[in-house]
This record gives structure tokens, C-alpha cells and sequence, in this order.
């Protein structure tokens, strides 16, 4: 390190330290409804979920409207000079519907992190985990191992195969592993040791990203890891009514 950079850290810190203890606010506000999450059923864990869902479309629902009003005008016009301006609006539109639904999703971020918690918490605890059948789960105990129906009940097991391998859930995010999945939030870089858990790390911006209903996407290093992480990761995000897959 330079005399200069020395100086400097005397003065104004470790940046990365500052970024740290600017984001502790929020783990607190995690482990805090964490602590609440864990007096729900099941069902009413996975009801957070929908919950979340319904508030950013309600949050939207104005400009989305509009938006589809302005799409069906640009599908019944033949005037290119109009459509071009109609595109302009509908471009404008989905910004601001963009911006609204990134500004929900900081603000239900701390609950949000809180229930891929909890959820991870009840796999690594319970072997199995009992809840009210959806058509999701009726459609996954077709395809998944991992689920069975008893009557109107769906049995969600802790143990399934992830490329090849049996995995047995054991984890549940640490505070270090929160503050990752906060910073990749926010669009940061986030440097993680190995073993550090990078991949637990990402289940949480992903789980939060998804619940819009465009899509999110993870990017990894190769195609195996991608396919192992998508299976060993995937149970959780089902559990909750997302879907997963490995795109190669």
C-alpha cells in the first residue's frame, strides 16, 4: 500500500468496512422478522410469497394499464409516425414502472431475505415439511422426488439429487451471507472467500428479483456448476411457487 493510500485509509477507512456497517441496519431488520416468521405455519410462511407478488402488481397496476392501452392502440394503428411516439410513451412507462417496482422490492427486501431464511432454516431442521397441496405441488410430485401428495397435504422432503449427488439440506444463511445478497441487490460486487457460501448468497437477491414475474438470472463459470447449483438450490424457490431452470 502507498504512503498516499495509508494517509487516505487514516482518514476516511476501509471502504469496504463502511459499506459493511452501512448495510448492518438491514440484516438487523432480517433477523428481526425472522424471529416473527418463525410463529407461522407453513402455509402461512408460503403466503408471504403471494403476498409479496400482489403488492408489486398493485403498486404497478396504473402503469401497467396504461402501458397495455397504449400497446393495443400500436397494434390497430398503420400510422409509423404515431406508433413512434406511442413506443416513446411506452418506453417512458416501463422506466417508471421499473423504477416503482425496484423501489418495492428495496423496500420489502428485510421480509423477503427473512422468509428464504426461515424456509432454509425448516429444511435444514425437518425432514420433511408438511403443507396445503397447490397446483404447483401437484404438478412438481409428478416430476420431483422431492414431493408427494397425501390427500389435499403435500410432503416436501429435505433430501434430493443435485447433479448426480444426494444432498441432504444443512444450511441456513449467517450474517455474512446476508450482507452478500444485499450488496449484489444493489447492483455491488460482493468478494466471497471459498466456503463462504457464494451460492447460498445468491438464493436471496434471487428469490427477491423473481417476485416481479420477469425473470432473474444467475451467471456462473461453467455449465456443471450452473446445473448442480439450479438443483441444489431449486426446492427452496419451489417451495415457494417460483420456478427454476438450468439454461445451457
Amino acid at each position: 500500500m502507498s504512503l498516499l493510500n495509508s494517509v487516505i485509509k487514516a482518514f476516511v477507512g476501509d471502504k469496504s468496512k463502511r459499506d459493511v456497517k452501512e448495510l448492518r441496519p438491514l440484516v438487523d431488520d432480517i433477523n428481526a422478522f425472522g424471529d416473527q416468521l418463525q410463529t407461522l405455519s407453513n402455509d402461512e410462511l408460503r403466503a408471504k410469497t403471494t403476498s409479496f407478488k400482489s403488492l408489486i402488481s398493485e403498486t404497478c397496476a396504473s402503469l401497467t394499464e396504461e402501458i397495455n392501452k397504449i400497446k393495443l392502440e400500436v397494434e390497430q394503428s398503420v400510422d409509423i409516425d404515431r406508433n413512434e411516439e406511442l413506443y416513446a410513451e411506452i418506453d417512458k412507462l416501463e422506466e417508471e414502472s421499473y423504477k416503482l417496482t425496484q423501489d418495492t422490492l428495496d423496500n420489502i427486501l428485510p421480509e423477503a431475505f427473512a422468509v428464504v431464511k426461515e424456509t432454509a432454516r425448516r429444511f435444514k431442521d425437518n425432514d420433511t415439511l408438511e403443507v396445503t397441496a397447490t397446483e404447483n405441488d401437484r404438478i412438481l410430485s409428478g416430476s420431483k422426488d422431492y414431493v408427494s401428495l397425501e390427500g389435499d397435504k403435500a410432503i416436501w422432503k429435505n433430501s434430493w439429487d443435485a447433479a448426480g449427488k444426494e444432498v441432504t439440506w444443512d444450511m441456513v444463511h449467517y450474517d455474512v451471507q446476508l450482507i452478500g445478497g444485499i450488496a449484489l441487490h444493489q447492483g455491488k460486487v460482493a468478494e466471497m472467500q471459498t466456503g463462504e457460501g457464494k451460492t447460498l448468497v445468491a438464493t436471496l437477491p434471487l428469490y427477491l428479483n423473481a417476485l416481479p414475474g420477469k425473470g432473474t438470472h444467475l451467471v456462473t463459470v461453467n455449465y456443471y456448476l450452473a446445473k448442480r447449483d439450479s438443483a441444489w438450490m431449486g426446492p427452496i424457490f419451489e417451495f415457494h411457487g417460483l420456478k427454476v431452470d438450468c439454461i445451457d
